[in-house]
């Protein structure tokens, strides 16, 4: 039996990687490169792929959104590039779709809540994140906390530095519950590390280890939680997506396996 059982159905792990619905169940004739930017920047992806004359590949269709699964051309590297949905279970859905169809190497872009007084637009990097959401359940053992690949950090810090910017690495607290973000909640996280919050970073970084990819991320800062007294959504991060599609797409070359 591979199923790891437990009394909460949430800590109950199946060690086997195969499902009855696999994320290449639909045997596309789809190759994609084994390098990846997989953002969450909104309809900035598709601006960009416009600009740059990225070609659409395939499109991932959830119930609510279709999701265009571009090819681009950089700096004479190809690249695949996808918006990235909110939520740790869509976000993980359509990453292991990629990564069922060539992509190995992968780097995202994101906005998260601060914790700590950082500046509206300040990058940051994950080092590791707190499992409060219940994706990575599916694909990791339980553990309080999940390692971000150290490959992929790397390669994110030189290209951090190479662009003149500070490099800051943090542990984030990846949680469902916008709404449960409770003032005692966010100060027992503050308790543990955990610098941002965000949504999906844990269960991203569960779904690439399962799947034997690279992955990583890099963070800015959107609203603020800092003064639990005082929140402030601020233009939550809208002016970073410039420059963190810049950094996704330097620093997923530097990436080495």
């Amino acid at each position: 039996m591979s199923i790891l059982k437990n009394e909460i159905p949430i800590l109950e792990f199946d060690t086997d990687k195969a499902a009855v619905i696999n994320p290449d169940h639909e045997g596309l004739n789809l190759r994609l490169p084994e390098k990846c930017v997989f953002a969450f920047l909104g309809d900035y992806i598709d601006t960009y792929a416009q600009k740059s004359g990225a070609r659409q590949v395939e499109t991932f269709i959830s119930a609510t959104k279709h999701y265009p699964i571009y090819i681009t051309q950089y700096q004479g590297t190809e690249i695949c590039l996808c918006q990235a949905p909110v939520g740790a279970a869509p976000a993980a859905q359509l990453m292991d779709f990629l990564i069922a169809y060539g992509v190995k190497e992968i780097l995202s872009a994101g906005s998260c809540g601060a914790l700590e007084p950082f500046p509206e637009s300040t990058f940051l990097v994950p080092r590791k994140a707190l499992r409060d959401e219940g994706t990575s359940y599916h694909y990791a053992p339980p553990s309080r906390f999940i390692e971000i690949d150290e490959r992929a950090r790397s390669a994110i810090a030189q290209t951090i530095l190479e662009h003149g910017m500070h490099y800051l690495e943090v542990i984030t607290w990846s949680t469902d519950g916008f709404y449960r973000e409770t003032k005692e909640k966010v100060a027992y996280r503050k308790s543990e590390g955990c610098a941002t919050v965000e949504m999906e970073c844990s269960a991203l970084a569960a779904c690439a280890k399962l799947r034997g990819a690279i992955w990583g991320m890099i963070l800015y800062t959107a609203d603020t939680l800092a003064d639990a007294e005082h929140y402030d959504e601020r233009s939550w991060g809208a002016n970073a997506y410039e420059l963190a599609l810049t950094l996704c797409l330097d620093a997923v070359q530097k990436i080495k396996r």
